[in-house]
């Protein structure tokens, strides 16, 4: 009776140890790769908890500048603030007002740590208009491409004035980029650079975040976010942003579009982003708080799935926790 042959190629060598799997990693994180999403709420003089987002907050004027501090004394790369106003009407008014929560929390903490971090913020209507949508709506109630495109550049001027470093679109016009671009060079702002969401899915993970808001959107987005059942057009999106002028492309969310990730950072010449959105963030959490999964693998292996798939860099809720997992050696 012979014996069984003895394995010749022996992956496992590589993982016999935690230093050796260390050091032969494909995949790291880095806390500079990270970007911390901030909601601020115009009108609180605390943070106020978000039920569906457990350990996310809409801050004050007061509290944001704690949250950005901690963010970059853990080296968090940036941050996105989104505003929640008090008023809003049908054209997103507060969007384009200097005093406006957003313009106003942007200058709060870019004088906080403008130097330390890069200040984001989100250039989108949807948090401003009375229904909800990310843009202006024509007399049979759909959403303007064109009319939208006007506020947006109108938007681009006010945040970037503000402080902001990086404006993210992400209302998903058409031609929207090139708008913005134009409006902030045609104004001597050449230097404001452009975070284009690309491919943003019309997904059911953002239930949360539109609490973090309090949107009040009736109806869909369908007619302007991407069909999740479409690849080759998220990378088509990503494509005609580039060529119009974006410095940093998108995909949004992150976990559920990993193939389409890996699509546009194999095609891109520009920083390629992800976006781990509420619902995934919420998913994690409370399957942790039952005891289900392991809190803090889980939130490491979604993320760094994120990176193998190309991402340069990721927005995360968890950015400033896992930056200080990383610095003390848990990543």
């Amino acid at each position: 009776m012979s014996s069984a042959p003895v394995p010749r190629l022996r992956p496992r060598r590589l993982r016999e140890s935690p230093a050796l799997r260390r050091l032969v990693s494909e995949t790291r994180l880095d806390p500079a790769d990270l970007v911390l999403p901030i909601f601020v709420r115009e009108g609180v003089d605390e943070a106020v908890p978000i039920p569906s987002m457990p350990g996310v907050v809409q801050h004050s004027l007061e509290s944001v500048k704690g949250a950005v501090t901690d963010a970059a004394a853990a080296g968090v790369g940036g941050v996105m603030l989104f505003g929640v106003p008090e008023v809003r009407d049908d054209v997103g008014s507060a969007a384009t007002d200097p005093d406006g929560i957003l313009n106003v929390a942007t200058r709060v903490v870019a004088d906080e740590v403008g130097d330390a971090l890069v200040v984001q913020t989100d250039l989108c209507l949807d948090e401003f208009t009375d229904h909800g949508h990310c843009g202006v709506l024509d007399p049979l109630g759909r959403v303007d491409n064109d009319a939208t495109l006007e506020r947006y550049r109108e938007m681009a001027l006010v945040q970037a004035a503000s402080g902001s470093q990086l404006l993210g679109l992400s209302g998903m016009m058409d031609g929207q980029v090139a708008a913005v671009r134009d409006a902030l060079d045609g104004s001597g702002l050449t230097h404001t650079a452009i975070l284009a969401y690309s491919a943003k899915y019309a997904s059911a993970f953002y239930g949360p975040f539109r609490d973090a808001v309090e949107s009040t959107l009736e109806g869909d987005r369908r007619t302007y976010q991407l069909d999740p059942g479409n690849r080759r057009e998220g990378l088509r999106e990503a494509i005609i942003d580039i060529d119009e002028g974006a410095d940093i492309v998108m995909v949004k969310p992150a976990g559920s579009y990993l193939d389409v990730l890996s699509d546009v950072a194999a095609a891109s010449d520009v920083p390629v982003w992800a976006y781990q959105v509420s619902g995934e963030y919420a998913m994690i959490e409370a399957a942790a708080m039952h005891g289900w999964i392991d809190r803090r693998r889980a939130v490491i292996e979604s993320i760094r799935g994120i990176k193998r798939a190309g991402a340069d860099a990721v927005l995360t809720y968890w950015a400033t926790e896992l930056a200080r997992w990383i610095r003390e050696g848990a990543e």
